[in-house]
């Protein structure tokens, strides 16, 4: 990626975090959509599903559900009875890690290393992952929802070295990856193999087993983080929306 280009992704992202900042005080009551749902009602609150304002969420013992709004991710671990209303104390940093996490073009930036722990606690590793829902881990692999193919991007969780892999397409076009030390992110290489929708390629490397990748073209991108959410999964996305369920470490858990 050229400076012009990192420099216009930056402006990008600012512009975007700026307006979540300002938005979020009238927002907090605004429809969620569950990113995530384990336990015995797992059935009742689906991925995908979007509950409106002031919905009342039921929970037994063992479940833990985590759902998205404007402000960012919030985790309800049962038992319990909970009312999405906004009650709930967050601050901005819920909002902007959700802008920062969903602006289209990314961010040249990857969280590694490891977080402090208090006095003598030893620090607790922190798992690479993408910054950003628009890019694709070659680690794993799944259904990734493409906002645009020109702008999409590979993400390898070791950026220690020069690696190398190979992308092959169900039509047999191909294409090498290589990436530099350094660097955990690369283009997808749209002049040799394209970007089409519901098509698999194939991932492979030195490093790990090869993965299935399925693209799914979204023809317009909602605007409203919500609604994004819910049209990731309701094209099987769901790599993306354990991105996004991750911001809940921001989040505060339960009522």
């Amino acid at each position: 990626m050229g400076w012009g280009e990192r420099r216009r992704m930056r402006a990008g992202l600012a512009a975007a975090i700026a307006l979540a900042a300002t938005a979020i005080g009238g927002q907090a009551a605004a429809q969620s959509v569950v990113v995530r749902s384990t336990g015995p009602s797992a059935g009742s609150y689906p991925q995908g599903r979007k509950l409106p304002a002031d919905a009342t969420v039921v929970l037994k013992a063992g479940d833990q559900v985590t759902v998205l709004d404007r402000a960012g991710t919030r985790v309800l671990a049962g038992p319990g009875t909970f009312i999405l209303n906004g009650a709930v104390n967050r601050d901005n940093s819920g909002a902007v890690a959700l802008a920062a996490m969903m602006t289209r073009g990314g961010s040249a930036r990857t969280r590694t290393g490891a977080v402090r722990g208090g006095g003598d606690a030893p620090a607790a590793p922190v798992v690479a992952k993408p910054d950003n829902v628009w890019q694709i881990d070659v680690s794993k692999g799944g259904a990734y929802c493409v906002a645009d193919p020109a702008a999409l991007v590979l993400w390898r969780p070791d950026k220690t070295a020069d690696g190398t892999g190979k992308l092959l397409s169900q039509d047999g076009s191909t294409a090498d990856v290589t990436w530099r030390a350094g660097n955990p992110l690369k283009l997808w290489p749209v002049a040799s193999v394209p970007v089409i929708d519901g098509q698999t390629y194939t991932f492979s490397s030195l490093v790990g087993a090869p993965v299935k990748i399925r693209t799914m073209l979204l023809p317009e991108v909602p605007a409203d983080a919500v609604e994004l959410a819910a049209l990731m999964a309701e094209k099987g996305c769901t790599a993306q929306l354990d991105l996004l369920a991750g911001l809940s470490a921001a989040s505060q858990a339960g009522g």
